[in-house]
């Protein structure tokens, strides 16, 4: 392939710096019209732990892990050991370590060149409050061919906060780290693009919710989902909004879905355990037809599992996890910079559709940082204005598309009941078998006729293969297509950004002509192969290639699977 690229590992303890160093070295990289990743990985720990900074510079914007690393600067061999699986070494790699002494066996293994660099030592001499991150931040930047100056600007700006000693140490060890020389043949792509931001998933997320009208937002925190929520918190007091932290996730929800009744388009944001928590007031939301956004920032499961790694292993109940039938809305975003088009079409729907949505992010895409051009905003149609009812106010009125007059209190002479019980057109709580049938039949048509028009999916190249997949899956499926083509099987990706409900006959539109599909997903069970052959009835053979987290998913073992699912 001929796209070029430079992958950087930075690891430490927790609180040694290193996502820090990371994040100011990419954004040198990005003044210099560099495009680029920076994947942060933790440790499951409350406090303390490991840390990573995870970069991948490249020159375009398909961001995927990286396969293997250029360069790792490892501040301690014990918390680098942690991330073994995720950082892959070869002969060609270079390793600058304190401690070349004590080099891990998977290290020796690669056979690598290490550079021994004593960064305490070194840090120290440049100032009394010598900071060790800053000084590698110094090194690496020299490496990269990083301007001194932006450098020291970039860490003064994040840390305009502390005390002005911590901005001189900062400065004398960057500058320090800057001055010396190191003898690495590095891949240094190409720095030439212009029209860049420089945002998270999580932040992208916030910024199509904004856009797209949210001014209610209910918080508890929960990783990888926090910092959505606090990002959002200073967009909406300049917009006019609030965000109200809850004492727990049944609390978030709850208020979410009482500001929208009162006629504010409502958000919360959570990960797996809060939105296993919410599913019954998301119910609510169904059956009372009231509009809210639930953003699910994914990650590995079940339980507490592995709060700080990425896994798409919140389908099943994303899909499935209301009780009763409770037909919503299900979308994911395919990478960073889409979070803020889907995320902001999930709003409009939401808004639009007079249901919930849930929008299926995950760690990969929410706690990475990117350098994209500018990102595609959702720009909803002008919607005509609802109609007064004639006569008495009919909340749940029966109409041919199933979308019915809302009202929010104090409207005059549109009182109604909203509640969790059935009930009448009028909102009314009833148990007559008619009127649960009709109101069952309004809220499941409203979506299966409703025109969700070309978004529905993102669909790249041709062949008589067909790859399925949903959310960040899309980027490391699409970079497997391209491995396929190049070995003589061309391929072509279908990224579902739409999963409910599912437009099954444009799906099945997409694969025409295709021998085989395979469905491609970081998961341990095949949830999206499962839940499609459950409602897609290809003609075609359908294979599955499910891997769990927390390893992201590989273009190479892909590309590698779907030859040997095709070529049995």
């Amino acid at each position: 392939m001929s796209k070029r690229h430079l992958c950087i590992a930075i690891t430490g303890a927790g609180g040694a710096g290193v996502i820090s160093c990371g994040e100011l070295l990419l954004q040198a990289w990005a003044h210099e019209g560099g495009r680029g990743l920076l994947r942060k990985a933790y440790g499951p720990q409350i406090r303390g732990g490991e840390s990573a900074a995870l970069l991948k510079l490249t020159d375009d914007e398909r961001y995927t892990a990286a396969s293997h690393y250029d360069l790792v600067v490892a501040l301690d061999w014990d918390n680098f050991s942690r991330f073994e699986d995720e950082i892959r070494l070869g002969p060609r790699s270079w390793v600058l370590c304190d401690e070349a002494d004590e080099l891990p066996a998977s290290v020796l293994a690669a056979r690598p060149t290490v550079l021994q660099l004593p960064f305490a030592e070194l840090a120290s001499t440049c100032h009394a409050e010598g900071r060790v991150n800053m000084l590698v931040l110094g090194v690496l930047g020299r490496l990269l061919g990083l301007p001194v100056g932006s450098m020291v600007e970039l860490a003064a700006q994040k840390l305009a906060r502390k005390p002005q000693a911590y901005r001189d140490a900062a400065t004398a060890c960057i500058e320090g780290g800057a001055s010396r020389p190191m003898a690495c043949d590095l891949p240094v792509p190409p720095t030439a693009a212009t029209g860049a931001c420089y945002m998270s998933g999580n932040q992208a997320a916030g910024l199509g919710a904004l856009e797209a009208g949210i001014r209610f937002v209910a918080a508890y925190p929960i990783t990888p989902a926090s910092d959505v929520l606090e990002w959002m918190a200073g967009g909406l007091e300049q917009l006019g909004g609030q965000l109200l932290q809850a004492e727990d996730e049944l609390a978030a929800i709850n208020m979410a879905i009482g500001a929208a009744f009162g006629g504010v388009p409502a958000f919360t944001a959570t990960s797996g355990p809060g939105l296993a928590l919410m599913t019954e007031s998301i119910g609510l939301a169904v059956a009372s037809e009231t509009p809210v956004t639930i953003l699910n920032v994914m990650r590995g499961g079940p339980s507490t599992g592995i709060p700080t790694k990425s896994e798409q292993s919140d389908l099943n109940i994303a899909l499935n996890g209301l009780h009763g039938d409770a037909p919503h809305l299900v979308l994911a975003p395919l990478d960073i910079a889409d979070c803020v088009f889907t995320t902001g079409w999930a709003v409009q729907l939401a808004q639009q559709l007079q249901t919930a949505a849930i929008v299926l992010s995950d760690q990969f895409i929410g706690q990475s940082t990117a350098i994209v051009s500018e990102p595609r905003r959702y720009i909803p149609a002008t919607a005509a204005p609802a109609t007064p009812a004639e006569g008495a106010y009919l909340r749940y009125k029966l109409t041919s598309s199933g979308v019915s007059t809302l009202a929010a209190p104090g409207d005059a002479g549109h009182r109604f009941t909203a509640d969790g019980l059935e009930h009448n057109e009028n909102g009314t709580p009833s148990a007559r078998q008619s009127d649960h049938q009709r109101q069952l039949a309004k809220r499941q048509d409203k979506l299966a006729d409703f025109g969700f028009g070309d978004d529905w999916a993102q669909v790249n190249g041709s062949g008589p293969l067909a790859l399925l997949c949903f959310g960040s899956s899309s980027a490391a499926v699409n970079e497997a297509a391209d491995l396929l083509a190049e070995r003589g099987s061309p391929a072509r990706v279908i990224s579902l950004r739409l999963l409910a409900p599912l437009q099954t006959a444009a799906l099945r539109a997409a694969v025409e002509g295709c021998s085989a599909v395979v469905v491609v997903e970081q998961n341990h069970s095949g949830q999206l192969f499962r839940y499609l052959k459950g409602h897609a009835d290809f003609p075609q053979a359908v294979h599955s290639y499910a891997m769990a987290g927390p390893v992201p998913l590989a273009p190479e073992a892909i590309a590698q699977a779907v030859t040997e699912m095709i070529n049995p």
